[in-house]
């Protein structure tokens, strides 16, 4: 399956990036669901998954759920209510889901080949609009503080400025403060 398990540390865990995003997007979901009520997200969070796994992801346009199995969820709205998927079920279902993780692996490349064009169009599409500053001797510039310990969001995460003396190479420089200090 080439799955490959690597740990993230937990003061870095902006290091597992789809993690986050699904974490964020969970969590969107659930203060949909709860309109501001902070008790019983427990109670809901089954459901915030089951509808994470069956909607449609914009770059594999495929779910989730589909991915892993190999076809469809049947909703859980399905199986009360008439509908064709439900209607004209296989009566040879264990025929047919032999068939469909036979093709799985199949219908996996296929999103990731989707997934590699989406990649494309969206660097494209930020390639566009990126604009490549050519920094001089004595231009002022401001750089960019790494937090450390306690920062809170909304404070400067730029400091100087400083000015530009004798480049190092096309994109790096060495800085002066104010008094002078490089």
């Amino acid at each position: 399956m080439k799955i490959t398990q690597s740990f993230t540390s937990v003061a870095n865990h902006q290091a597992n990036g789809q993690t986050e995003v699904t974490n964020r997007i969970t969590v969107q979901v659930l203060k949909t669901r709860q309109q501001g009520k902070s008790e019983d997200w427990v109670e809901e969070l089954p459901s915030v998954l089951w509808i994470y796994w069956t909607t449609p992801r914009t770059t594999t346009q495929e779910t989730s759920f589909n991915l892993v199995y190999g076809s469809e969820a049947v909703l859980p709205v399905e199986i009360g209510q008439y509908s064709p998927r439900v209607e004209f079920y296989p009566d040879n279902n264990d025929q047919t889901r032999a068939m469909e993780l036979d093709l799985v692996e199949e219908k996996r490349e296929r999103a990731m080949i989707r997934m590699e064009a989406y990649r494309g169009r969206v660097m494209k599409s930020y390639n566009k609009r990126v604009r490549i500053q050519d920094f001089q001797i004595g231009d002022l510039v401001k750089k960019k503080v790494n937090p450390a310990g306690d920062v809170g969001k909304l404070e400067a995460h730029w400091e100087g400025p400083f000015k530009i003396i004798p480049k190092v190479s096309s994109r790096a420089f060495y800085l002066e403060d104010a008094q002078g200090r490089s």
